[in-house]
C-alpha cells in the first residue's frame, strides 16, 4: 500500500531522520530552508536571541498575541535561546555545533567572525559540519556588507521590471517571493553539500546569495540579451512566447486564466470559442507569432468567456481538454477539491491555538513520507531540554542565565 505525507503511519521512516540542523537565521530564506529539512525528519534546533526573538514571530496577523506566520515557519523546530555575543553563549553554540550536521545563518558577513564563531572555529569543533550562509548579496563583492532583503532581490534580478502592465510602474510581489525561492534553493544546496560529504568525509561552506536563485528561475533573459541584445518588456498577463494567455472575466464576475503553451491546446481553444478560422492564419503556427496577434486572440477568447459563468467556462474547457484555471484567493484555495484531495492544506493540532490549518509538506514520498509533527513552539520552550541532552548540568544552566546567555 502506498502512503503519502497526508497521514503517514507513526512507524514510517523519515528520509532525513538522524540529521541535526541548527537554525540561527531569521526572515525568511534561511528559516524556510530549515523548515523544509525538518518536514522530512531532520531534528531542527531553532536558536534565537533570549531578548530579541525571531522577527517572524511578530510578522503579519496574530491570534491572542501569538504570531501565526511563526506557527508555519517554526514548525518541526525545537526552540532554544542563546546570546552568541556572550562567552557562555559562544561556548554552548560550539558544543551544539559539534553534534550537528548543518548550521544555517543569515547574519551580515563578518558577524559570526566577530564573535569568534566563523568557519575556522566551527569546522575545528566539527569538521563534518555544513555551514550554510544565507545573505542578500553573498559573502563577497561590493554589496556584500549592505543590509538587504528579498524585495531588493526582486528588484535587482529583473523580476520587477518584467512584472506589471506595459504603461504602469514595475511591480513587486505582495509576498516574500525571492526569499521563498532562495529557501528552496538553500535546502537543495544543503542536501548537495551533505551528499558531497559522503564522498569527502568533510563539511564545507554554502554561500547562498538571495539575489541569485530568483534570477535563475527567470529563465534565459541574460542569454537572450547576450546573443541578441533582447530586453523583454512588461506585458501584463500576456506572454511574449504564446497567445492566448491572459486572465478573462466571466459573466458572473469571476476571473479565469487561460494558457496555450502547446500548439494543440491553442487550436482546441479556438475551436471551443467558435473561431476555428484563426487556426488557418499563417501566424497561428508558432507561439511567438500568436503572441504578436494577442489583441485578436484575446478578443476572441475574452468575448466568449464574458458570455458564460465561471462554472460553464471551466466545464467547457475541461471537456475540450483545454488549459484553464479559476483565479482563486485564499478562500477558494481552502475549499478547492484538488488541493483537498492532495491534503495540500492540512490541519495541525497546536497546544496554544488548537487546530491550525497550514500548507502541508512540499511533496509526497511513497515510502519515507514527510510530516508536520508540531507547529512553531513558544520562544525558548526547549532550551533546558536541548541543553540538558547536550550534557549541561543544572548549575551550568543557572550560570548561563546569570550571564544573560540564555
Amino acid at each position: 500500500m502506498t502512503t503519502t505525507a497526508t497521514h503517514p503511519p507513526e512507524h514510517a521512516p523519515r528520509p532525513l531522520s538522524g540529521l541535526r540542523v541548527l537554525d540561527l537565521a531569521t526572515l525568511f530564506a534561511g528559516p524556510m530552508a530549515a523548515t523544509l529539512l525538518g518536514d522530512y525528519g531532520a531534528e531542527v534546533i531553532k536558536v534565537e536571541h533570549p531578548r530579541r526573538p525571531d522577527p517572524s514571530r511578530g510578522h503579519g496577523p496574530a491570534r491572542d498575541g501569538i504570531g501565526l506566520w511563526w506557527k508555519v515557519l517554526g514548525r518541526n523546530k525545537r526552540a532554544v535561546t542563546l546570546d552568541l555575543s556572550r562567552p557562555g553563549g559562544r561556548a554552548t553554540l560550539l558544543r551544539l555545533a559539534a553534534t550537528a550536521d548543518v548550521l544555517i545563518e543569515n547574519f551580515r558577513p563578518g558577524t559570526l567572525e566577530k564573535w569568534d564563531l566563523g568557519w575556522a572555529e566551527l569546522s575545528a569543533a566539527n569538521p563534518r559540519l555544513v555551514l550554510t550562509r544565507v545573505t542578500a548579496f553573498g559573502q563577497f563583492g561590493p554589496y556584500a556588507h549592505r543590509p538587504g532583503f528579498g524585495t531588493l532581490a526582486e528588484a535587482m534580478s529583473g523580476f520587477a521590471a518584467l512584472t506589471g502592465e506595459p504603461d504602469a510602474p514595475p511591480t513587486l510581489p505582495p509576498f516574500g517571493l525571492a526569499d521563498s525561492v532562495a529557501g528552496l534553493a538553500t535546502a537543495y544546496a544543503v542536501m548537495t553539500a551533505l551528499a558531497a560529504r559522503e564522498h569527502t568525509g568533510a563539511g564545507q561552506v554554502v554561500d547562498m546569495a538571495i539575489i541569485e536563485p530568483i534570477l535563475a528561475v527567470l529563465g534565459p533573459h541574460p542569454t537572450w540579451y547576450d546573443q541578441l541584445g533582447h530586453v523583454q518588456e512588461r506585458t501584463g498577463n500576456r506572454s511574449a512566447n504564446n497567445a492566448p494567455r491572459n486572465t478573462y472575466r466571466t459573466a458572473d464576475g469571476h476571473w479565469v486564466a487561460v494558457s496555450t503553451s502547446a500548439q494543440s491546446v491553442a487550436e482546441r481553444v479556438m475551436r471551443l470559442v467558435g473561431r476555428p478560422e484563426l487556426i488557418d492564419e499563417p501566424w497561428f503556427a508558432t507561439g511567438v507569432d500568436r503572441a504578436a496577434h494577442a489583441d485578436v486572440l484575446d478578443e476572441a477568447v475574452g468575448s466568449w468567456i464574458a458570455g458564460r459563468t465561471r462554472d460553464e467556462v471551466l466545464a467547457a474547457f475541461e471537456k475540450a481538454e483545454a488549459a484553464v484555471a479559476p483565479v482563486q484567493d485564499v478562500r477558494d484555495v481552502m475549499t478547492d477539491p484538488q488541493y483537498r484531495a492532495l491534503d495540500t492544506i492540512t490541519t495541525v493540532d497546536d497546544p496554544e491555538l488548537g487546530p491550525l490549518r497550514m500548507q502541508n509538506v512540499l511533496f509526497r514520498l511513497s515510502s519515507t513520507p514527510g510530516a508536520i509533527r508540531w507547529a512553531g513552539r513558544p520562544h525558548g520552550a526547549d532550551t533546558d531540554a536541548v541543553l540538558t541532552e547536550l550534557g549541561l548540568t543544572p548549575a551550568e544552566l543557572r550560570a548561563l542565565r546569570e550571564e544573560g546567555a540564555l
